[in-house]
């Protein structure tokens, strides 16, 4: 369906699920390997896929650019076979759970009549995946949340959540790449950089990314913040 007058949206499938996952994975790296000269650029998100276009270097006298667009896609994706995705990446996120980092875990901890740890214990076991990218430069919306730690966004955002915090929303987490404000439930922050506006691609974390959260301790992260900070120097 069009999207104004210079982008379309594929929609792959009307529920979330791993399958729909896997497809608009699918179409995305279609979409790298044929780089068409008319695409700006893609956005994937959980169930769709929206194409940004140039106008111009499709016009005709009478056929809308919509039209054009519309049948290229259609041929494209005609060339698509399954398990034609770019191989899945595993990244492993270490956080410091709790304290000034998390400053809402014991909040989602009595919200599912869990100890601390147990929310901890949790978090840190599951395998996730990256829906999209979105929201703020390099935020990961991330699904697979077990519903035993599920927690309801804070009735009052904060106005500045610390760049790299790890928050729960819903059946959903996440982690703040940068400074922003936010109403997610911050249970945890990580030393590890996802947003890197000085590299050619900023974005640590792309969507279809499998993610394992490992505890570390205060002491860990601390150093860890400081070898990334010696690194910079």
């Amino acid at each position: 369906m069009p999207l104004g007058d210079q982008a379309i949206v594929i929609t792959i499938s009307d529920e979330i699920n791993e399958d729909a996952q896997n497809k608009v994975r699918i179409l995305s790296h279609l979409f790298d390997q044929e780089k068409p000269d008319w695409m700006v650029e893609y956005i994937p998100a959980f169930t769709t896929v929206t194409l940004f276009y140039d106008p111009l270097q499709l016009a005709t006298d009478d056929v809308f650019p919509y039209t054009i667009v519309k049948k290229k896609v259609e041929s494209l994706l005609s060339t698509v076979k399954e398990g034609e995705a770019e191989s899945v990446r595993t990244i492993e996120i270490p956080v410091c759970y709790g304290g000034e980092f998390g400053p809402d875990l014991e909040f989602v901890a009595e919200h599912n009549n869990l100890s601390t740890k147990e929310v901890i214990d949790i978090h840190s076991s599951g395998q996730y995946t990256v829906y999209m990218i979105g929201f703020a430069p390099g935020f990961p919306f991330i699904g697979g949340m077990s519903e035993k730690i599920a927690a309801p966004r804070r009735d009052s955002p904060r106005l500045a959540i610390p760049e790299r915090t790890v928050g729960i929303a819903g059946m959903q987490t996440g982690v703040y790449p940068i400074e922003t404000p936010g109403g997610w439930q911050l249970i945890g922050r990580t030393p590890m950089r996802l947003f890197t506006p000085e590299q050619e691609t900023p974005s640590l974390l792309r969507a279809g990314d499998l993610i394992t959260f490992k505890e570390i301790t205060e002491e860990e992260y601390h150093n860890w913040e400081e070898s990334i900070n010696d690194e910079n120097n």
